[in-house]
């Protein structure tokens, strides 16, 4: 009866704390109530019971059910258990192990994360033959069955221990030996420059890329930041890179900014909205949606110089594996999902042949492990303080609009040009300002600053370009110093584009879809209308599934 009073006011203290944030009064009750006790040891062994199965800095819950309590959680420290709840208006996502939007937690009813079965990688003895690992439960299985996107142990522990320490499959760590230009590119840590070309006679490549659909919401703004007037020290327009995304698409719009001489790369057909979608997507779900939406950019922007070679996840939800060997198979060139932690100086691109040189970065992120034969266009996080000298630490953020400490113009201003300083000033790696339109249309200080910035940068050095990311992987291929690089063959392509738009008036198609249904959608595109709205299982439009 004793052990049952003081493990509930032990419960209670927690709920306190979990409330209230402070219980003193109460904790010195139990406390007293504790020592009067014949039996303290009891009391200590609820906490070892709790914790003895919970990871180091692992937050789990008392409780498991909707409604406020899902707001709730505790963690087993060296000083005994601590309690958080989640602001007003957010649950905590015991797999993300985070507090997140209510609507977005689907997991209110777990205590704890899922307990997964590890493989016996590492034993005194080994277990299996030759050729063979061990599974959690000691059954033995090929070693290339390990990490290949399928459970193939009874228990599934094959597929539970696949990060890059422990994929047994995994991509070895760089070999400057082996991976030679202009097929291979990497360095111990992603700071070293292509050719070891000293930092100053390197060009400062930005790549200025919008996400998702373009159309009439966003058409005036890329006019305004692309008009014919911003060049290059080689006389060249600036160019960007649009990873387009399917719905609600202008094609017309696609083509006259492929006839500009921008690149148009693709975001996915669906964007789907479950992040989790992405992380754990089949290699065939990847081409359905990557290289479905390639079918459908090139045939109704009517792009025909096989130049679409580039892809980014939605949500850089990165797909492991199971993503890059997809782009392999649909002869994908590069990838610009994967980000790469605050760093100075920044990473490089480098390819997959090799393990990647930086950690995994980002929430429960699901990072390739093996060797692949794509590049990686990686997002460097940029410092979001404004005064590096003065400001306190802050983490990274990727892209520029989830940098939410910028609040005007001024800011950003200066925002920009710190960034600007570590790449140019350290080992001019390719800094890249990645955008949704939105942000800067419905903030039109930021653009001010923005367009003034580029200005500045233009007016002020003969050695900085403004490319697309197919142009980076081109010149780290073909490494030009800065007096050669004015006349470099592929940054002239398309160098300064006249006259009328290829297609004056595009066709409105109003379509239906199976997979889409409930809904007509407007389709333009200089093309012929197709007959169903173009999807996942008929990208042509044809009704050929």
């Amino acid at each position: 009866m004793r052990t049952t009073m003081s493990i509930s006011l032990r419960l209670l203290a927690i709920a306190c704390l979990i409330t209230l944030g402070s219980c003193d009064s109460l904790l010195s009750r139990i406390k007293r109530q504790q020592a009067s006790t014949s039996e303290p040891k009891k009391e200590e062994s609820f906490e070892i019971e709790i914790c003895k199965d919970k990871d180091a800095g692992e937050w789990f819950r008392l409780t498991a059910q909707d409604g406020d309590s899902c707001r709730d959680v505790i963690q087993c420290t060296s000083s005994g258990l601590q309690a958080i709840r989640c602001p007003a208006g957010l649950y905590f996502d015991i797999e993300k192990q985070t507090c997140d939007w209510k609507a977005a937690v689907k997991n209110c009813k777990l205590k704890n994360k899922e307990r997964k079965v590890k493989p016996l990688l590492f034993t005194d003895e080994p277990l299996c033959q030759d050729g063979e690992l061990s599974c959690g439960d000691k059954s033995c299985i090929e070693r290339g069955l390990f990490c290949n996107g399928e459970k193939n142990c009874p228990d599934g522990s094959d597929e539970n221990s696949c990060d890059n320490d422990n994929d047994p499959n995994r991509a070895p760590p760089c070999d400057p030996a082996v991976c030679v230009l202009p097929d291979c590119f990497c360095s111990e840590d992603g700071t070293g420059i292509p050719n070891d070309l000293p930092a100053k006679e390197v060009p400062q490549m930005i790549t200025i890329t919008f996400d998702d659909a373009i159309n009439n919401n966003n058409i005036e703004l890329y006019k305004e930041i692309f008009n014919g007037k911003r060049r290059n020290p080689n006389g060249c327009d600036i160019k960007a890179t649009f990873f387009v995304s399917h719905k609600y698409t202008n094609y017309s719009a696609v083509q006259e900014t492929h006839r500009k001489g921008h690149e148009i790369a693709v975001h996915s057909i669906t964007h789907n909205d479950d992040e989790q979608f992405w992380s754990n997507a089949t290699v065939e779900d990847w081409a359905k949606e990557m290289a479905g939406m390639r079918i459908i950019t090139e045939k109704y922007a009517n792009l025909t110089d096989n130049s679409v070679v580039g892809l980014r996840s939605p949500y850089l939800r990165v797909g492991g594996n199971n993503q890059f060997t997809m782009m392999e198979e649909q002869a994908f060139l590069y990838d610009s999902s994967i980000t790469a932690p605050l760093s100075n100086p920044p990473l490089w691109p480098y390819t997959m042949y090799f393990r990647m040189p930086h950690r995994c970065h980002g929430n429960l992120q699901h990072c390739p492990t093996r060797s692949h034969a794509v590049w990686e266009m990686v997002m460097n996080e940029l410092d979001r303080r404004e005064d590096p000298n003065f400001d306190e630490y802050l983490p990274g953020c990727a892209m520029v609009d989830s940098c939410s400490n910028i609040l005007s113009g001024d800011q950003f201003y200066n925002f920009l040009n710190h960034n600007f300083d570590r790449h140019y000033d350290q080992n001019r790696a390719p800094m890249g300002l990645y955008f949704h339109a939105a942000w800067l249309k419905n903030n039109p200080e930021y653009l001010d600053a923005f367009l003034f910035w580029i200005d500045e940068v233009l007016a002020n050095h003969n050695d900085v370009y403004f490319v697309t990311m197919t142009q980076v992987i081109q010149w780290i291929q073909k490494p030009r110093i800065i007096n050669e690089v004015k006349n470099f063959e592929p940054w002239r392509e398309k160098c300064v584009v006249d006259g009328p738009p290829a297609c004056w008036v595009p066709h409105s198609c109003k379509l239906t879809s199976k997979e889409v249904p409930g809904e007509t959608i407007n389709l333009q595109t200089c093309v012929r209308c197709p007959n169903n709205y173009p999807w996942l299982n008929d990208p042509t439009g044809d009704g050929f599934f």
